[in-house]
């Protein structure tokens, strides 16, 4: 009987219960939170890794730059001179303006009609619109634009014959035009590219001597 009520030897440390296993019995709902806090860590760390990229592809790949203008040559046409100076009242002269328009972007620059003003000594003496168009990305596009002069203004002016007695014209023009850059639909940008010419045209051969443009973009 003594033998009996002798105490039962433990357990195996193996199936004695572990401490974490009691708590994870007593608390069940303590393992489902932590994986949710570690999910939106990921989904968190995920999205800014995003932002960042996207933040880097709109300032550099994606940024818009600017169109620019350039005016590669003019060629006057239709001049007849008196005593081989004096432009003669009443013929119509042409002045015909190589125009290139630069697109430096990854998208299409699309373009309203071209406008050129010509001036000399500061008085209008030509207008002319230059057709709408579109500019491929990274593509220049070339235009000839026909400038028809007014030539009541153009012998109205008291330089004229200063001027035609040195064998040139000073002269000057204004380019304008207005369009849109759009980038995968995601930025659309309206773009205007100005530019301001002034040169000296050689009378004989009818073609610039000296040029020298200034440019501005508006966004």
């Amino acid at each position: 009987m003594a033998e009996m009520d002798q105490a039962k030897p433990l357990a195996p440390a193996s199936d004695l219960p572990k401490s974490d296993d009691g708590e994870a019995a007593l608390h069940p709902s303590k393992a489902g939170p932590k994986k949710f806090i570690k999910c939106l860590g990921s989904i968190a760390a995920l999205t800014t890794v995003l932002a960042a990229v996207v933040i880097t592809l709109i300032f550099t790949v994606l940024r818009v730059k600017d169109p620019t203008i350039e005016m590669n040559g003019i060629t006057v046409t239709n001049l007849e001179l008196i005593n081989g100076t004096t432009p003669k009242p009443g013929s119509n002269i042409t002045v015909r303006a190589d125009v290139s328009v630069k697109n430096p972007n990854i998208a299409s620059f699309k373009y309203r009609n071209t406008t050129t003003t010509l001036y000399y000594y500061g008085k209008v003496v030509g207008n002319a619109r230059g057709p709408a168009g579109r500019a491929k990305p990274r593509r220049t596009v070339r235009m000839n634009i026909t400038i028809d002069i007014i030539m009541d203004r153009l012998l109205a002016s008291p330089n004229l014959m200063s001027d035609a007695s040195s064998g040139t014209l000073t002269m000057s023009s204004y380019s304008r035009i207005g369009g849109r850059v759009n980038m995968l639909n995601i930025i659309k940008r309206h773009v205007t590219v100005k530019m301001n010419c002034s040169m000296t045209v050689d009378i004989f051969s009818q073609a610039i001597q000296a040029q020298k443009c200034k440019r501005k973009v508006d966004l």
